[in-house]
């Protein structure tokens, strides 16, 4: 007879599937749009199109700042009755959007000493970040529907624009990067509008919240109604977390640029293009499918939290065991694909793979902190980590280049992995477990 699967993993493994397939259809375009624009410009344009892109990557959670991670937690113990932070949020979104955009262009006007090429980049670039404030607020909307489907669609959206920027770029156009970085922008203000009619659903209450039961509209009008400035009290912690994030993995790069020049920022630009490939996949397990469920369980069914984290300590130390073997072995033929002015890529991604195992188990240790209000420590940790990396690359780069902002980037993971562990082990939602 055969063994069939317990009914509740069937639409989990379902849902994975579909996420996960999606997950690497989104890293494959990205490597590609990587090689395509490394060979056809070079590494020095190649370098300025990718550490501009990366100084705007890092302000971008600056847009929303927590909002969308917030929202998780507020309707993972609230549920319905959190929609009483829906008009606080758009006018939140609104002023956190500028803030951004505009702090962006003020840096590429009146910020230090930059060339013409490099302030025309980042004045392009700066609304690409409201095509990232988009694909992140929707795809909190989509898990807590639930809908995993419309999930792996929407993440696709911004990999694909990007492909077909670099196919036009490519295929005899004769298009400047100046002109990628155009397209770039275009692609934001696509995905802007296409995920407007979302969120006015989401303002009506029009949408379904996975976990809860039905919608009430009684009680619901009745609850007060929180001002922005009580979001921000709320959200901040996120806010910052999202902020340190790329400051934390995307400073090597931008710290290049102004220590090292454009050639030599492009090849550490590839190394961690590829690195974020492959770190799409935790990303897509916690952020994308467990951590709506991770929000409620922590609050409502605290056996099943602490089952699902030790299962997923464990999986990912062992899967990234096994993928940071891989990239170790075949980085030599991946960076094949990108051409000879290249090769110096291969050393940095056999590093970069020591990353891979502890990322992976990083982010299984570190989500017991987004929940139950161990956000403080989660950034206090974060914060630590990107002032090392900070550091790191400083005392480096100008001796060893992007080397040294390779064995920078390990350091700093390493000790991300040890202060989230710490912290992991006095978290209230484990206590108990074996």
């Amino acid at each position: 007879m055969s063994q069939a699967l317990p009914m509740p993993w069937r639409p989990a493994i379902a849902a994975l599937s579909v996420l996960s397939l999606a997950t690497a259809a989104g890293a494959a375009m990205v490597f590609l749009t990587q090689v395509l624009l490394a060979r056809h410009f070079g590494p020095a344009q190649y370098g300025l199109f990718a550490s501009s892109l990366a100084t705007v990557s890092l302000v971008a959670p600056l847009a929303g700042f927590g909002l969308s991670q917030f929202r998780l937690k507020a309707h993972g113990a609230e549920g319905w009755a959190a929609e009483r932070w829906q008009p606080a949020a758009s006018r939140f979104i609104a002023v956190t959007s500028v803030l951004a955009v505009g702090g962006v262009m003020l840096w590429a006007l009146v910020g230090p000493p930059v060339d013409a090429d490099t302030r025309t980049m980042l004045l392009v670039l700066a609304p690409f970040i409201l095509g990232l404030l988009a694909v992140e607020q929707i795809g909190s909307k989509l898990r807590l529907e639930e809908r995993h489907a419309a999930l792996a669609g929407w993440q696709l959206v911004l990999p694909a624009g990007r492909l077909a920027i670099a196919l036009l770029a490519v295929a005899g156009l004769s298009l400047s990067i100046d002109a990628v970085a155009w397209g770039h922008a275009a692609l934001a203000a696509l995905v802007l509008a296409l995920a407007v009619p979302q969120w006015r659903a989401m303002r009506r209450g029009d949408w379904t919240l996975k976990g809860h039961g039905p919608r009430s509209a009684t009680g619901i009008r009745d609850i007060v109604q929180p001002d922005a400035r009580a979001l921000f009290r709320h959200a901040w912690p996120y806010g910052v977390a999202a902020v340190l994030y790329p400051v934390f993995f995307q400073i090597g790069t931008v710290l290049l640029k102004y220590l090292r020049g454009d050639a030599e920022a492009g090849l550490f630009g590839i190394a961690l293009a590829v690195m974020t490939a492959i770190y799409l996949f935790p990303t897509t397990v916690y952020q994308k499918f467990l951590l709506a469920r991770l929000h409620r369980w922590a609050v409502h069914d605290r056996a099943r939290f602490r089952q699902v984290y030790r299962l997923g300590c464990v999986g990912m130390l062992l899967s990234g065991l096994a993928v940071g073997g891989m990239l170790a072995l075949l980085a030599g033929h991946a960076v094949r694909l990108f051409g000879s002015p290249y090769d110096g890529v291969t050393p940095l991604l056999m590093w970069l793979a020591l990353c891979v195992p502890i990322r992976f188990l990083s982010t299984a240790v570190g989500s017991v902190l987004l929940t139950e209000g161990q956000m403080l420590y989660r950034v206090g940790a974060m914060l630590a980590a990107a002032a090392a990396a900070v550091v790191l690359n400083l005392a480096l780069i100008p001796h060893y280049g992007a080397s040294g902002a390779a064995f920078a980037t390990i350091l700093a993971e390493a000790l991300l992995l040890v202060a989230l562990y710490a912290g992991a082990r006095r978290a209230p939602a484990l206590r108990g477990a074996p």
